[in-house]
């Protein structure tokens, strides 16, 4: 079976090299890919950058826009936003618009190029235009925040959506917030839950998060914390911070779920390290109660102190009521 292996893996190695050796781009970019990401050899971002290098020089775009990554980050070459920025330019000529959302991050960051945002808004719209949902979910971003344009929330859902419906789950997600805020559209309950459910149902956990409040709080749903709490599940088990300190208050408190201490501690100690302030301070509660564990008001004041310095309103509060003040 080993030898079986070994041979399959030489004649894969082979079938890529021969092509790439014998100056054929397309053959170049797929051997660069392979060293790039440690697939069927050792990563060797050395070796990436020189295929990618040499599939570029004869004007495959993707391979620009990968080198111009390399350049940018500093693997497989010194770091140099001058030459990534070269790179970029000449994949976005050819309309890669991977390559034209790169661009438009680094003016709006300033780069290695003078800070642009109408420059890097330009480029952004470009991509956008060019049927990448990744720049339509920014854009939607851009409009929504007012960040280097006048805030519209009318401009931000309609590219939301657009991306949406092409089945974005970030964009799914953010049109279900628009939906619930009335932001760019009417406030309409049912229209949110249907995008957040197609978000979620694709295990986004924000999404997930999302079903969760929904069904806790019976808006565009019937109220049903059994399946608050099922949703709160999925998205704490991705690592929703948000979605575990929810679902240990509902242990702690037997809705939707039997009561179990122990397992809201869990949830609580998740989020906590995470830095979640409430889920910080329910931990120190937790200690300071004896709930799930045993009373601990040293543990308890670790935890409160924690919560106080990442902005819990309540935790200085509860110190004092540790010292019995």
């Amino acid at each position: 079976m080993k030898r079986l292996l070994t041979s399959t893996l030489f004649t894969l190695l082979i079938v890529l090299l021969v092509p790439a050796v014998y100056g054929d781009a397309a053959g170049q970019y797929r051997l660069a890919q392979r060293y790039a990401a440690g697939k069927d050899v050792d990563r060797d971002f050395k070796q990436a950058v020189e295929w990618y290098r040499k599939a570029a020089l004869q004007g495959h775009a993707r391979a620009q826009t990968n080198l111009g990554n390399l350049y940018r980050s500093g693997q497989g070459v010194d770091k140099d936003y001058g030459a990534a920025l070269t790179w970029y330019r000449k994949a976005a000529a050819q309309e890669d618009t991977k390559a034209q959302i790169n661009l438009a991050m680094m003016y709006a960051r300033g780069m290695g190029v003078d800070k642009d945002e109408a420059e890097g808004l330009a480029w952004l719209q470009r991509a956008a235009v060019g049927d990448d949902t990744q720049a339509m979910v920014q854009l939607g971003n851009l409009y929504l925040q007012g960040k280097g344009v006048e805030k519209d929330y009318v401009q931000s859902t309609q590219w939301f959506r657009v991306a949406a419906e092409k089945g974005d789950v970030i964009a799914q997600h953010s049109l279900g917030l628009a939906y619930f805020r009335g932001k760019g559209v009417k406030k309409n309950y049912k229209d949110s839950v249907k995008w957040h459910r197609k978000a979620a149902d694709k295990g986004y956990p924000p999404a997930e998060y999302s079903m969760g409040l929904r069904y806790a709080k019976g808006s565009g749903v019937g109220k049903d914390t059994g399946e608050a709490a099922n949703w709160y599940r999925k998205a704490a088990k991705h690592g929703h911070p948000d979605a575990q300190n929810n679902l240990g208050l509902m242990y702690k408190k037997g809705q939707g779920v039997s009561r179990d201490y122990s397992e809201a501690l869990d949830w609580f100690r998740k989020a906590a390290k995470r830095g979640h302030p409430h889920a910080q301070f329910n931990l120190g509660r937790m200690y300071q109660q004896g709930l799930g564990v045993k009373q601990d008001p040293e543990a308890a004041r670790e935890w409160y102190r924690k919560a106080e310095k990442t902005g819990h309103k309540g935790a200085a509060k509860a110190l004092k009521s540790l010292e019995g003040g």
